[in-house]
């Protein structure tokens, strides 16, 4: 089977963020942490529901919803980082991450979109 760069791309990053949870916690920082747990694992887990669409438009929301997760998770990241709950160097390696995340995929979208408005 041929490799998905997203699947990889944001099964690893969730691990990133259970570890990035695991240390919130152990800190005494639930609120934000629990944010941060779910929709950084939100994104992957919408990637892998997007591969069993049952149509190309059941596909791009998936996906969408997926890129919808990851910028939430800049939000958090910049929050934590910002109030300096976590360091900077930390919160910018995951922030390069999630923006890499979001930029493949639009292009999914994007591609999809054009791949669908040919057939039309």
């Amino acid at each position: 089977m041929k490799d998905n760069l997203i699947q990889e791309k944001s099964y690893d990053f969730a691990l990133k963020i259970i570890e990035l949870y695991r240390k919130l916690v152990k800190e005494n920082e639930y609120i934000l942490s629990k944010q941060i747990l779910r929709s950084g694992t939100s994104i992957g887990a919408n990637v892998e529901e997007a591969q069993a669409g049952q149509s190309r438009a059941d596909f791009i929301s998936k996906i969408s919803i997926a890129s919808k997760e990851a910028r939430e998770v800049c939000y958090w990241l910049r929050l934590l980082r910002d109030s300096n709950t976590i360091s900077k160097s930390e919160a910018d390696t995951l922030l390069s991450e999630a923006e890499s995340i979001i930029n493949i995929l639009t292009s999914i979208v994007k591609s999809t979109n054009q791949s669908n408005s040919k057939s039309i």
